[in-house]
């Protein structure tokens, strides 16, 4: 029906001259109609900095549980900032009459397709994504090979906080072509699983037990949530996961920090063997041709 309309637009049009048609279409610019142009851009971005300043200083400073609640609202804040300012700008620079708006629209999604086809394709993917709901702001999530927090949703891209302290800057529309792992979900917790590994001659059931006692005495757990340890026979040690819950999902590794030194203390307690990991042929062959 659009694609009619501005069909039917067009062809009204060609009958005017050229200077004519864009009369009907622009307003005749003025100086304090360009003077509200600027001012109405300035004030958006003073607006979308202010967004961005006041919710990250407020949500380090309410309880934890609200914190990802403020900073989920931020994506949804600059959205209205930004549609509020574009319909100000048509409205100061465009006549706004029925058809203009079927042909402006239809002459902008033409102009864009092909311009700006994997921008238009990052904002896209980037709306339907923020509805979608496949992360949100504060969620640790891991797309293509980068893992992290995310600390900004933009127009065209998500910003995450490696642990190594790097802000990635990752395009929306990666979302079209890649898996995304995320770690919470938009909850304050997310599971921690630790890898242990002990010699086959060890006891098992205890070992289990010290794991068990290190999660629940560390005073990072979320004692609410399940700890659960999961013991696997490899070909040359027994691997034991420990799952458990930090309280907050920002303390990942400073959690798993503490439960590898308790457990690592408890099993020198009771001398718990470690596993002797086989060397492989070749290079067992390359050293002692080395030896000789």
């Amino acid at each position: 029906m659009m694609h009619q309309a501005y069909s039917n637009w067009l062809l009204a049009q060609d009958a005017l001259p050229s200077a004519e048609r864009l009369d009907a279409l622009f307003k005749e610019p003025s100086f304090q109609t360009v003077v509200r142009a600027v001012i109405t851009l300035a004030i958006a971005y003073g607006l979308l900095v202010a967004i961005q300043s006041f919710t990250t200083g407020i949500s380090e400073k309410v309880p934890r549980r609200f914190r990802l609640i403020i900073k989920q609202s931020v994506p949804f804040l600059k959205a209205l900032v930004l549609i509020v300012t574009i319909i100000r700008q048509l409205q100061l620079f465009v006549n706004l009459s029925g058809s203009n708006v079927i042909a402006l629209t239809g002459t902008i999604a033409v102009a864009l397709g092909f311009a700006f086809k994997d921008y238009v394709s990052s904002i896209i993917a980037g709306i339907v994504t923020l509805f979608e709901g496949s992360f949100r702001m504060g969620d640790r999530v891991r797309i293509g090979d980068y893992y992290g927090e995310v600390v900004d949703y933009g127009l065209r891209e998500v910003r995450l906080q490696t642990p190594s302290d790097d802000t990635v800057t990752i395009p929306h529309n990666t979302a079209w072509t890649n898996p995304i792992a995320n770690a919470n979900s938009g909850e304050l917790e997310a599971q921690v699983v630790t890898d242990f590994y002990v010699a086959h001659d060890a006891d098992a059931e205890l070992v289990s037990q010290l794991l068990y006692q290190a999660a629940y005495s560390s005073r990072y757990t979320q004692l609410k949530l399940p700890v659960v340890v999961i013991v696997e026979e490899k070909p040359w040690a027994t691997h034991l996961r420990l799952k458990a819950y930090p309280m907050d999902a920002r303390d990942e590794f400073v959690y798993k920090t503490d439960l590898v030194l308790r457990v690592k203390q408890a099993c020198a307690r009771h001398h718990i063997p470690y596993p002797r990991v086989p060397v492989a042929e070749g290079i067992s062959s390359e050293s002692g041709k080395r030896n000789e």
